[in-house]
């Protein structure tokens, strides 16, 4: 039995739910022919997304700028840590060249915590946008940040580059944040999703289950979700990267995503996509499409 700081813990079995069907196609032979071409990193392998094969065949993928190395360590997360090199000043351009080679409508971008640099890696974050968006002027971009330690004036610069959602996901309940997230404060991440609606932004975030929260701390993640301003959610199963990991308490059914999901829209998400391979940056396109339905309707 494997141990966890010390103490044994049970590891339980994967359900049929979530058993992955692989399925490799020519297209996902182009993104990773792509990817690496262009030496860009992407959280899809790095972060062993369980979509990855999914995603890559429908000629879509999550790039992560940075690096490749967190400055931050947390349990649930599968990103390597350490120390990170220094940014590199091409990836901009790198990774706008492999969206208009890859034909995207939407764009995700997300980032390993860069705590070792001044601005977080805020002016990279904003220079990645303007390229993708001179390269690719009709192409949505939906960017996944860290915190940046709520620094008003680092987030003023990644708006200000003009992405159309930014996300931050608070990934798991208030209780349980000291144990599954290294140097990261719940109510940190909510100031940062706050911070972002008051200056306009789309905003989006994103929570984990299965690590031992109740029902009731899931229902009090959401509201507290969307009392800071967010409009679109997802909710996704905890899977382990590794033993070395923080261990999954429960498999949660698709019957209880489908409930989570329908508490979401009564609260008045925008768009909530619950489910046990979901993640947050799954099907992404069709969160924004629905965001900017409701804006219409106004």
């Amino acid at each position: 039995m494997p141990k966890l700081d010390g103490q044994k813990v049970n590891v339980l079995h994967k359900p049929n739910w979530l058993k992955i069907r692989l399925h490799r196609t020519a297209d996902y032979a182009e993104v990773q022919r792509i990817v690496k071409e262009h030496s860009l990193h992407t959280i899809c392998s790095s972060g062993m997304c369980p979509n990855k094969a999914e995603c890559w065949s429908r000629r879509t993928a999550t790039f992560m700028i940075l690096g490749d190395v967190c400055t931050r360590n947390c349990r649930f997360c599968a990103t390597a840590s350490g120390r990170p090199l220094p940014p590199d000043p091409s990836e901009p351009a790198q990774l706008a060249e492999s969206v208009r080679l890859m034909g995207l409508r939407h764009v995700v971008v997300t980032s390993v915590t860069r705590d070792d640099l001044p601005d977080g890696g805020a002016a990279h974050w904003a220079a990645t946008v303007r390229a993708i968006r001179a390269e690719n002027p009709d192409v949505t971009i939906e960017l996944l940040i860290p915190d940046l330690d709520a620094k008003p004036e680092l987030l003023d610069l990644v708006i200000a580059s003009g992405p159309d959602i930014i996300g931050h996901n608070i990934e798991t309940v208030e209780r349980l944040t000291p144990l599954v997230r290294t140097r990261a404060r719940y109510e940190t991440s909510m100031s940062v999703l706050r911070y972002l609606r008051s200056r306009g932004a789309v905003v989006k975030s994103g929570l984990m289950v299965g690590l031992g929260e109740s029902d009731d701390e899931v229902l009090q993640t959401l509201r507290d979700l969307h009392e800071n301003g967010v409009q679109i959610v997802t909710l996704g199963q905890y899977l382990r990267p590794t033993l070395e990991h923080y261990p999954v308490a429960a498999y949660i059914t698709p019957e209880k995503f489908d409930w989570y999901r329908q508490q979401a829209l009564e609260m008045g998400f925008n768009y909530c996509a619950s489910g046990p391979m979901v993640r947050s940056s799954y099907l992404a396109d069709e969160a924004l499409g629905s965001v900017r339905l409701h804006q219409n309707d106004r």
